[in-house]
């Protein structure tokens, strides 16, 4: 597969600076940009924003986000934050005392909280499994799976050590004893391949702001079919029936708008949002998101290659996720090495005792060498 050369060219990113840290927020590409400010026009000329507006935009941002995920636009709703999307499966997943929820050690907290507070009110509880020192996560979530699990609430990919859950495994695993599956993959999605066919989740949340290439406070969740009566959380008026109308909505009704519709947000139809978040989904439509991991496979490699002649540790790919590189430092990290990096202009996360490095297609040459460099100098 051919990789795809850097984009830097489209993003307002300096030379000087060297930014490998998607896992922490994505920078927004030229084009995203402009398209959140032609949406912030839309309010600022009301009298150009038509009632259709309302809908077009929110049905343009889920036929996006459905091409990417490859289901069918109906099973998307249109969220504010992963929190906001695992609320709405805490709600329509059962849960019944002495029952079990199952997650990773030391998960994100927004896939945690739910569970604690869904597991407090049933008399249920979590499972917190964590993975031997060289492993992925997989078996331990696997092993953990039982006849007393109802929920598996996992990532793709754990955000801090950037280790993969196989999800096909996991799902097949789910169904053999009727656990529901509900996936965070904001770490994951647009920079890893998903079948979700193959892993059929209930729910499947990833924010906008990282790896899908867009503006914070915009997600998309995916709603399996036998989800689709569901319970929302809000009851807001533009995911009524015949809501499109705006001049029967006090003829109230008590049905919804199709498919997954039911649980998209309030205030959902906000011009710069979507048109950002849509204009990040192009970006990403427009290579593929195999082409992506690859791309970044390799770059990724290249790093862990070059830091492993330092004496610094790293998952091979398949233990990690291809964008993702975990450093080790086997004598712990050097003091202040965050700081040195960022006084090189080059900006990586920390994470527990691991360094969290993080490119993507907007990344070149200078911004490996730099990394390596103030590395080598640590």
């Amino acid at each position: 597969m051919q990789s795809v050369p850097s984009q830097r060219h489209r993003f307002a990113i300096p030379d000087d600076v060297h930014y490998l840290n998607c896992a922490y927020m994505s920078p927004l590409s030229n084009v995203v940009t402009q398209a959140m400010v032609d949406g912030a026009a839309c309010k600022q000329r009301p009298w150009t924003y038509k009632p259709d507006d309302f809908f077009s935009i929110c049905e343009a941002f889920r036929d996006r986000a459905a091409r990417l995920c490859d289901v069918a636009a109906h099973s998307i709703a249109i969220v504010p934050s992963v929190s906001y999307a695992l609320a709405i499966a805490a709600r329509n997943l059962p849960l019944a005392k002495g029952q079990q929820v199952v997650m990773l050690g030391d998960q994100f907290p927004s896939n945690v909280y739910p569970w604690r507070q869904l597991a407090a009110e049933r008399g249920g509880r979590v499972v917190a499994v964590e993975r031997d020192a060289d492993a992925a996560w997989t078996n331990a979530v696997l092993d953990a799976i039982g006849p007393d699990t109802a929920v598996v609430a996992v990532p793709h990919v754990h955000w801090a050590d950037g280790r993969v859950v196989d999800l096909e495994a996991v799902g097949a695993k789910c169904r053999e004893y009727g656990a529901a599956l509900v996936l965070d993959l904001t770490q994951s999605l647009g920079a890893m391949p998903l079948d979700f066919a193959k892993v059929d989740p209930d729910f499947a949340v990833a924010a906008c702001y990282k790896w899908l290439m867009g503006p914070y406070g915009t997600g998309m969740l995916y709603v399996a079919p036998r989800h689709h009566d569901g319970e929302p959380v809000e009851q807001n008026w533009i995911n009524r029936g015949g809501s499109e109308d705006f001049t029967r909505l006090v003829d109230y009704r008590d049905d919804y708008q199709p498919g997954a519709r039911r649980f998209d947000q309030g205030e959902k139809s906000n011009p710069p949002l979507m048109f950002g978040a849509s204009a990040g989904l192009d970006f990403l439509l427009e290579f593929g998101v195999e082409a992506i991991a690859h791309t970044l496979a390799e770059e990724t490699g290249r790093i862990a290659e070059e830091a492993a002649k330092l004496g610094l540790t790293s998952a091979p790919i398949g233990q990690r996720a291809p964008h993702f590189l975990s450093l080790g430092f086997p004598e712990g990290v050097p003091d202040g090495l965050t700081d040195r990096l960022a006084e090189k202009n080059v900006f990586v996360s920390l994470r527990g005792s691991s360094l969290r490095v993080t490119p993507h297609v907007y990344n070149n040459d200078a911004d490996r060498e730099a990394l390596l460099e103030t590395l080598r100098g640590a």
